[in-house]
């Protein structure tokens, strides 16, 4: 067993760092939205649409998006300016 000892330890000490820059990337996102991208998978599970409709709102201008090569990103920031954009405010008194 002292043979797995010093990679034991090595991989807590790979663990506690992750667990670090992890914390560190979770409050970088809370504090500057348009740094936060999501692939194309994460915006069809973030928005419950499907392919087609996300390509709808891209080409008809709803939301803006990165493409590089054939993958596209979108911004945290984009992804919350088009749900402001269509929100409908409750009507009072019913």
């Amino acid at each position: 067993m002292g043979f797995y000892h010093p990679l034991d330890e090595k991989l807590e000490q790979i663990d506690d760092r992750l667990s670090e820059l992890t914390l560190m990337l979770k409050d970088k996102q809370r504090s500057n939205p348009d740094q936060v991208f999501f692939d194309t998978q994460e915006f069809l599970q973030i928005m419950n649409v499907s392919k087609r409709t996300a390509q709808y709102w891209r080409d008809s201008g709803l939301i803006g998006y990165c493409q590089i090569g054939y993958k596209i990103y979108y911004r945290l920031s984009d992804i919350l300016q088009l749900l402001d954009q269509n929100f409908k405010a409750p009507i009072n008194g019913k």
